[in-house]
């Protein structure tokens, strides 16, 4: 499968190698290539400059968010949730169109501080505003209510036996979704209903930040019991 990633971040990097792995065709979006691969230092998050990570990653492209949807299969939004409307139209209604459009992004508010607080809720969510901004895309929720690392692996976490939601209208879209996650490690997909159910997974993330505080590490998740 041909995919793009949107977002050089370290959820981008992390999804985008764990694709490439298990023989995708991967390439990642930016905003400005040049720029992107001309940084020297950190970014915001501490991660390495990307060309250092592309270096290490050779099989993944970079290309413009014009350009990374050309002939994808499958757009994964892994900006920040702030960011993902402009990313989502730089790369345009026509490279969305018909495409399944994996949203793992969060509307985290860090204007206060931390922990964030969620920029939409209850009543809307990310991911209904993607879907509403381009209604040709088949936009699916997942993988938001864990870190990095568990979206890409999870067996390191009780040999992946914990939970993934997935949301969205298109059932053929949240079948390829499944399909995916499944390669990946994840091993109970629990399927919440039509994107509206987006509200309730976006939603856990304040759950979330509290328990990372008390825990001390990301490295955990939700196992739904039934």
């Amino acid at each position: 499968m041909r995919i793009a990633v949107l977002g050089t971040g370290s959820v981008g990097r992390t999804l985008a190698s764990a694709f490439a792995r298990l023989g995708h065709e991967v390439t990642v979006g930016t905003r400005d290539v040049a720029g992107t691969l001309a940084r020297t230092g950190p970014d915001g998050m501490g991660n390495e400059p990307y060309s250092a990570w592309a270096q290490a990653n050779p099989e993944v492209r970079l290309a413009a968010f014009a350009d990374v949807a050309a002939d994808a299969d499958l757009v994964v939004n892994a900006t920040s949730g702030d960011a993902s409307l402009a990313a989502l139209r730089a790369v345009g209604e026509d490279g969305l169109a018909g495409r399944v459009v994996l949203d793992v992004a969060n509307p985290l508010d860090f204007s206060r501080g931390f922990p964030p607080t969620l920029s939409v809720q209850g009543t809307d969510s990310l991911a209904e505003q993607l879907q509403r901004a381009f209604p040709q895309a088949r936009v699916v929720k997942a993988l938001n209510t864990m870190t990095a690392s568990v979206m890409a692996d999870p067996r390191g976490l009780a040999d992946g036996q914990h939970t993934v939601f997935v949301c969205g209208d298109d059932a053929a879209a949240k079948k390829t979704v499944t399909g995916l996650l499944a390669q990946l490690g994840h091993r109970d997909v629990l399927d919440l209903g039509d994107l509206s159910t987006a509200r309730g997974a976006e939603m856990l993330l304040p759950l979330w930040l509290r328990l990372y505080a008390a825990l001390g590490t990301s490295e955990f998740n939700f196992k739904i019991v039934r």
